[in-house]
């Protein structure tokens, strides 16, 4: 935003946060009113060096190696930038397919819309499906729809998910529930 756009740097978390209210991530917004292209933006925001930041998580692995569910990945990213965190976190193998930016041809989370294109995708009924979230906005469609929902992280009882837990190593815990 500072360098393709010339936006002020002392503006930029201010915009960066309306943008991901009104449009639920900032590339939607770029691309509207600046008309972004995607592919260099996303190609530039996701070019960090992961590995000073991801590394192998055994406890991870382990848990979703012990799940007998059909696993998704439904991401506002690229599957491109998607690959590398799940590899870098060594649970890539774990995942039957990433449903990305570009398969929702940019209706992003929280749409509805790109909701209900995840369960075309995935040839499922909401009802059957499990959504685990860290943002709390993405939670709110998905329950409305009928998904079962996680909230991971900070969250509160008024965030709208069914179940919270502070790690997503937790998981296994609320699934036995389920």
């Amino acid at each position: 935003m500072i360098e393709k756009l010339g936006i002020h740097p002392q503006e930029v978390s201010e915009r960066r946060e309306e943008f991901l209210k009104t449009f639920g991530t900032t590339l939607n917004a770029l691309r509207r009113h600046y008309s972004v292209d995607p592919d260099e933006f996303l190609n530039f925001v996701h070019n960090i060096p992961l590995d000073r930041y991801l590394q192998y998580e055994p406890e991870l692995d382990r848990m979703l190696g012990r799940m007998q569910l059909s696993k998704i990945i439904f991401t506002n990213a690229d599957a491109q930038h998607a690959r590398r965190v799940l590899s870098r976190l060594g649970i890539l193998r774990h995942f039957e397919f990433i449903v990305d930016i570009h398969m929702l041809e940019f209706i992003n989370k929280p749409d509805r819309r790109a909701y209900l294109k995840v369960l075309q995708f995935a040839s499922a009924q909401a009802e059957e499906c499990i959504l685990i979230e860290d943002f709390p906005a993405n939670i709110i469609p998905a329950r409305q729809l009928g998904m079962t929902t996680v909230l991971v992280g900070q969250g509160s009882e008024n965030d709208g998910a069914h179940h919270h837990i502070p790690r997503i190593e937790d998981l296994e815990s609320v699934l036995a529930a389920i």
